[in-house]
């Protein structure tokens, strides 16, 4: 806990290898000292057939699943700061977002 799940156009690798794209996740939620560095974990979906409006666009989402107890203020500022960072790598790229989602204590396992 937490995962950072980061879909994507597969043309956002033509800019940064996957590790590179990984490592920033990590490195921005790890600097946000909401959580202990080894149990950060990152992931990339890279697709090829995908729509935003209709059109074929690329986009970069990042799903943040995280064990509850962070307040609505922390969870806006690591989104922020995430999409701050996604957006200075990725400054051609139209849509950048991310959303957090809270896991339940009592029914993780």
């Amino acid at each position: 806990m937490p995962h950072f799940v980061m879909d994507c156009s597969n043309t956002v690798l033509n800019s940064y290898d996957e590790t590179y794209i990984i490592e920033q996740i990590y490195l921005v939620a790890n600097e946000s000292g909401l959580f202990a560095a080894n149990d950060i974990k990152v992931r990339l979906n890279p697709f090829t057939t995908y729509s935003v409006g209709n059109k074929t666009e690329d986009f970069i989402h990042i799903f943040a699943h995280i064990m509850q107890g962070r307040t609505t203020e922390q969870k806006a500022n690591l989104s922020q700061q995430l999409v701050a960072r996604l957006v200075t790598l990725f400054p051609d790229i139209p849509n950048i977002a991310m959303n957090i989602s809270d896991f339940e204590k009592a029914t993780y396992c």
